[in-house]
């Protein structure tokens, strides 16, 4: 039996998700849609976190609840828009700045104890 292709997977980009991404967008999928990529993952990758993570969620889905509001297409936290890089600059950036110095030319260290 072949599974459904990635175009017809109720989640865009299905096998490229992270589970952090796929745990939140899957709560907008019905029990149907839900048993869909269950099937998937079980015949390609069957990664056993992701399994867990869809099996619970059809179990709750079956003992009522509901799925929640959200574009399953949505873009993804990691894929934000306008995000390029880290926001440091230099301009964001604090002063350089070294240790303290232990003894200078005109500040020189002090011996410890009783020596003379």
């Amino acid at each position: 039996m072949a599974g459904p292709g990635r175009s017809t997977l109720p989640l865009p980009d299905y096998d490229h998700l992270p589970i952090g991404g796929l745990e939140a967008r899957v709560r907008s999928l019905t029990a149907e849609e839900v048993e869909e990529l269950l099937a998937h993952e079980r015949t390609h990758a069957d990664r056993v976190p992701v399994t867990e993570l869809l099996t619970a969620r059809l179990e709750q889905l079956k003992a009522g609840a509901e799925p929640t509001y959200g574009d399953p297409a949505a873009l993804r936290p990691e894929q934000g828009e306008g995000r390029t890089g880290s926001p440091v600059s230099p301009a964001t950036s604090p002063e350089p700045f070294g240790p303290p110095p232990h003894g200078t030319p005109d500040q020189r260290g002090k011996p410890k104890g009783d020596r003379t």
